[in-house]
């Protein structure tokens, strides 16, 4: 029996204006809600999962901290994401620059402050 998708989790303190941030700012779409505490966000073929907790999710400052990412989310046109996002008044934390391994990326934080990779990946 295969594993068929790995699914991960995001901590946010207020579930209504994360789910906001995703659909509104990056354009993702809701996959479904539950009550008023938990939400799937679709991207393209996958879904993550937003919990509302009461604190800050304690992994923000350590992902921050150690260049590391919560969620690397891809597409076909770094170019043309990027604009459509900055019209849409997401701020950069990084902006679009070439890999040593190969991709475009950019970087933003969502309204929590998880850090977030757009790519696109060179398929060559």
């Amino acid at each position: 029996m295969p594993i068929l998708n790995a699914i991960p989790q995001l901590r946010t303190t207020n579930l209504n204006e994360t789910i906001d941030f995703y659909t509104s700012r990056i354009g993702l779409t809701v996959e479904f809600r539950y009550q008023d505490f938990y939400a799937g966000i679709r991207a393209g073929k996958q879904v993550f999962h937003l919990k509302q907790v009461d604190t800050k999710d304690p992994s923000i400052d350590f992902v921050a901290d150690g260049d590391h990412f919560h969620l690397y989310l891809e597409t076909d046109d770094i170019m043309a994401t990027a604009a459509d996002l900055r019209s849409r008044g997401v701020q950069f934390v990084r902006d679009v620059c070439e890999t040593p391994w190969g991709t475009r990326e950019f970087v933003i934080h969502d309204d929590q402050g998880h850090t977030i990779y757009i790519a696109e990946i060179n398929q060559d």
